[in-house]
């Protein structure tokens, strides 16, 4: 499977969360389900140039077609850094300190920088993979934002909508650059790498939630035991990504194995009209 030739990447330049300020637990109430989405989106705006300088100094020498796709593909997680900085501006005007989470991303960002371009690419693909799942996941289940702020709830869809849509081109940049590899050494290189990147993901968001919850009073086996409920049970948004991660380790993966473009139609009709005017 390749990235479908009929694919458009669609930059949508939209602004979500100016109209006024958003509730402290702004997804139904829920102190865990508002901290699981507020300590992802603080990742957001570092983790996103990261991403941009990692596929960026790949892009010279690549078809045209992937090298439309990698410009398309950095205009969007330039629009995502936008938004999330204003979405984290709320979480902080409700009196939450992400000091804390900020500084696990600095130094986890440093430590991937002092590696390779080649490692970084590596690693950008693997958290490409596992934020397309996630996206996969709050789109194809309304359960995920029900009862959220509607603005709020608008901001992760759309944002879910591009994570889908460009889902393949770290992983074609990557393909490309490794077009001389012996094809083990592609493949343990892609798979060590979404092993330590899921290891620190999970660390680092987990951490983060239950900073956030210790600022709301919910702390010790409380917090811990929100954390595991709502990733593992209801609504189980890791348990529910489970195998489709494992499908990364197949030699023959590519993130276009599983064809989500539905979901795309299903949603993007709410953002028709905020095309970037260059699209047009």
């Amino acid at each position: 499977m390749t990235t479908p030739a009929d694919l458009a990447i669609v930059p949508r330049d939209r602004r979500f969360t100016r109209g006024g300020p958003v509730a402290r637990h702004w997804l139904n109430g829920d102190p865990v389900a508002t901290a699981f989405f507020n300590a992802l989106s603080v990742t957001f705006p570092r983790g996103e140039a990261y991403f941009i300088e990692s596929v960026r100094a790949f892009r010279d020498d690549v078809p045209d077609r992937l090298a439309g796709e990698i410009a398309a593909f950095i205009r969007q997680e330039v629009v995502h850094t936008r938004e999330h900085l204003a979405f984290n501006r709320h979480v902080t005007d409700q009196g939450y300190d992400v000091t804390l989470l900020e500084a696990d991303v600095i130094k986890v960002l440093d430590l991937a920088r002092q590696r390779t371009p080649i490692v970084s690419l590596a690693a950008t693909m693997a958290l490409e993979h596992f934020t397309a799942l996630l996206a996969h996941e709050l789109l194809s289940d309304p359960q995920y934002l029900a009862g959220a702020d509607p603005e709020a709830a608008a901001l992760w869809r759309w944002h879910a909508v591009e994570e889908i849509e460009h889902k393949g081109v770290a992983h074609d940049t990557w393909v490309h650059a490794t077009r001389g590899w012996h094809p083990f050494r592609r493949w343990w290189l892609r798979s060590l790498m979404m092993l330590i990147v899921t290891r620190h993901f999970v660390h680092h968001r987990a951490r983060g939630m239950m900073i956030l919850m210790r600022q709301d009073g919910i702390t010790g086996v409380r917090a811990w035991g929100g954390l595991l409920r709502y990733a593992l049970v209801r609504p189980g948004i890791l348990r529910r990504v489970v195998l489709p991660w494992l499908a990364y380790f197949l030699p023959g993966f590519h993130p276009w194995n599983v064809d989500d473009r539905a979901l795309i139609d299903r949603a993007d009709s709410d953002y028709a009209d905020a095309r970037l005017a260059s699209m047009a």
